[in-house]
């Protein structure tokens, strides 16, 4: 039962809204055009934070259920090499998969068989509960930044 109810909430803070705004709540407040642009005096769009959480969800989720699995190389694979995507369908691709990854984070966690004690899939020495405590940082972390470079481009 306890596991249960920790399950619920990993779940209801994946989504957001609980201790930080809703990352659907601030891609509905940026067009393709302004997701480029760097605020002065920052070195990052927020396409390229955006970019970084959604790579970074990625990994996770492929180390704890991916059949294979190679580590990505650390800053160059978690950052785009370019401050906004190349068309208006790459953009709406990036979106796309974000959700659809937390989808399947959603489904992982609810999976009745699983203990968030276990190992992850490509684990040692982690829990699975431990990766998902990692996405629900990284996302709130970043997404506090998404939220400061909208309101620095005055869309927020």
């Amino acid at each position: 039962m306890e596991e249960a109810l920790l399950k619920e909430q990993l779940l209801k803070h994946l989504k957001g809204g609980e201790a930080f705004t809703p990352v659907s709540e601030l891609l509905d407040k940026i067009s393709f055009k302004k997701s480029g642009k760097r605020p002065l005096g920052l070195p990052y769009s927020f396409y390229e934070v955006f970019y970084h959480m959604v790579y970074a969800q990625k990994d996770i989720l492929d180390f704890c259920i991916a059949e294979e699995y190679n580590t990505p190389s650390w800053p160059k694979d978690y950052w785009p090499g370019s401050n906004t995507a190349a068309t208006k369908e790459e953009w709406q691709a990036l979106q796309q998969q974000f959700y659809t990854d937390q989808e399947a984070l959603r489904e992982f966690i609810d999976t009745t068989d699983l203990s968030l004690l276990d190992t992850p899939k490509h684990g040692k020495e982690q829990t699975i509960v431990r990766e998902l405590a990692l996405v629900l940082e990284h996302n709130a972390y970043h997404t506090g930044q998404l939220a400061i470079i909208l309101r620095l481009l005055g869309l927020l």
